[in-house]
């Protein structure tokens, strides 16, 4: 007699969306936005709701009328209603009513899954809104407009979506991708000096994990970087923006099902800084500590070489960074409690990115917390020693 019966399900799901590079979005004479709103065709025209972090409302006079402008221009009705400010940094992640207020927008709009919700902000806003477009209707369109350079470059142009529970960085969210990204070079014109140097430091993780060429010109350009060059920014956030597409893409786990998470890199500390901080120290700082936390836990277990650590750190000092903290130094049981968070966050094994050489990583499956403690103390010493050269 048989006792079960098996179905085997199986089906490929394609995503394919665009990263759009422009220059003033809300132009009515650019259409960007307008040919990814047309560029399916549609029953009738879609409905349209917008989310906007507030220091982008605060740091541009008159934004909200110039979105409205144009859409209107371009024959879609909208008015203020149909905008919606909320706080941006991890403030918005940290309280679920914000996700809450976007889904109350989603309803009261009726936007279904053949309009848009596009989310206009930092990295933290597009997360939270990401997440409520995924949950509603089991996934609406969303178009995102990042506006800092962190979200230009990194969290805004891949596949995830997620608030803050439990006191955990990114406990609840999706794997969603956005219908597109668009990324405006004019909107980082009124970044603060802390926010535009911020993001940089994820470009200069992927470039020590995937490209050595684009390490290495990111150190050759501080000064322009620094000097707010409009050019070289463009281009270091391209190149990163690509090089983590690449990775979602090819990598072989884009929602990340497996145990690694290589573009994660310096990010186990990073994160717990930025909860112990309050969130005082950004997550482009966090992330800057983490990485040069765990290169010199790669040159001390004998992966790099002298030279290579003191390029990177060097490059991260000449950018700006401080590379250690009180929360690091007077917390750091807490901080190592990251590592099984880290771990947890994935499930099965632990699995950390290190340094094998610039331009490329070597994941590893234990840290030794004793050398840990040795890299902050090194760690420590070198800043304390930058910060008299300086």
């Amino acid at each position: 007699m048989e006792h079960s019966k098996i179905i085997q399900q199986q089906f490929p799901v394609i995503f394919n969306y665009d990263i759009i590079f422009t220059h003033g979005v809300f132009d009515p004479a650019n259409t960007s936005l307008v040919h990814v709103i047309e560029k399916e065709p549609f029953f009738q025209q879609p409905k349209i709701a917008v989310v906007i972090d507030d220091g982008v409302v605060r740091g541009n006079a008159g934004f909200i009328n110039d979105i409205i402008d144009y859409l209107r221009h371009h024959k879609y009705a909208v008015d203020n209603s149909n905008i919606l400010v909320l706080p941006g940094g991890e403030a918005i992640k940290n309280n679920p009513i914000y996700t809450t207020h976007v889904l109350d927008l989603v309803n009261n709009k009726k936007i279904d899954r053949h309009s848009y919700l596009i989310a206009i902000g930092g990295g933290a806003l597009l997360d939270a809104a990401g997440y409520a477009a995924a949950i509603a209707h089991r996934g609406i369109r969303l178009i995102r407009i990042p506006t800092t350079v962190l979200s230009q470059n990194d969290s805004g142009v891949g596949v995830k979506n997620s608030i803050n529970c439990f006191g955990k960085k990114n406990f609840l969210g999706t794997f969603m991708p956005p219908y597109a990204v668009i990324n405006d070079a004019m909107l980082l014109a009124t970044l603060s000096d802390r926010d535009w140097r911020s993001g940089i430091s994820e470009a200069i993780k992927v470039g020590l994990i995937k490209d050595a060429a684009f390490f290495n010109w990111i150190a050759e350009n501080t000064d322009k970087l620094t000097g707010r060059d409009m050019p070289a920014m463009e281009y270091l956030i391209y190149r990163c923006a690509q090089l983590h597409t690449q990775h979602i893409a090819a990598g072989g786990d884009p929602f990340e099902k497996g145990s690694s998470r290589p573009l994660d890199f310096g990010h186990w500390a990073a994160h717990k800084l930025e909860q112990l901080s309050n969130f005082d120290i950004t997550h482009g700082e966090a992330v800057a500590i983490g990485i040069a936390l765990d290169a010199y836990y790669s040159f001390l277990s004998h992966r790099i070489d002298q030279g290579s650590l003191n390029r990177i750190l060097e490059c991260f000092i000449r950018l700006g960074f401080r590379l250690t903290s009180p929360v690091l130094n007077e917390q750091l049981p807490a901080v190592l409690d990251g590592l099984e968070e880290f771990r947890e966050h994935l499930g099965g094994q632990l699995t950390v990115m290190l340094l094998e050489k610039i331009g490329k990583g070597i994941e590893v499956h234990e840290l030794d917390r004793t050398l840990i403690a040795a890299s902050v103390k090194h760690l420590n010493s070198f800043s304390h020693s930058a910060a008299r050269t300086v």
